[in-house]
């Protein structure tokens, strides 16, 4: 623990009071906090893509309309770009840090991360398939509409899962039967 005395210099034994600063410990500016402070560099967490502007409907405007088709085309493109890149950046990285080490731990640690790359891809993979679908969804008219009940899923709830093929509703009703059977 470091110590200030009344005149400021560190190293006596009277200890900081509360509120006070070290000034020898204070060297570095506080990072900034992710999304608050600085532009997030990557897709949100949970695989959405994060680079496009909401859409605004003018009034009047029929649902699933040229415009709109062509906003989430546009979503749908770049998130499936974005999704290719990561897979060709995960190979170029398995291929470049793919090395024997003498130690088991550091050897066990590799490998650890590997695999989690390769779930991580896999399920990366998965989404890109399933984007795909809505692409073939969006070319034949079928884009934006509940598959069970066939109402507006709704340009919310498209911009925030550009891949839904169920209006809420039913997905609601679909996940209390998947926690009451599972």
């Amino acid at each position: 623990m470091r110590y200030l005395s009344p005149q400021g210099d560190s190293g006596t034994n009277a200890p900081l009071s509360f509120g006070e600063v070290d000034p020898v410990s204070v060297t570095k500016k506080p990072a900034k906090h992710a999304g608050i402070d600085s532009a997030p560099s990557k897709p949100p967490a949970w695989g959405g893509y994060s680079g496009f502007t909401p859409y605004d409907p003018e009034a009047g405007e029929d649902y699933m309309g040229p415009r709109q088709v062509e906003h989430f085309r546009q979503i749908l493109l770049a998130w499936r770009r974005e999704l290719m890149d990561e897979v060709e950046r995960t190979v170029h990285h398995l291929q470049d840090d793919a090395g024997t080490f003498a130690d088991p731990n550091d050897r066990a640690t590799q490998e650890e991360e590997f695999a989690l790359e390769l779930r991580t891809r896999e399920r990366e993979r998965k989404l890109i398939k399933k984007i795909g679908e809505s692409l073939a969804s969006l070319e034949i008219g079928d884009y934006g509409y509940c598959e069970v009940c066939g109402v507006e899923i709704g340009i919310r709830r498209l911009e925030a899962r550009p891949t839904a093929t169920q209006c809420i509703d039913c997905k609601t009703l679909d996940e209390i039967r998947e926690r009451q059977l599972g």
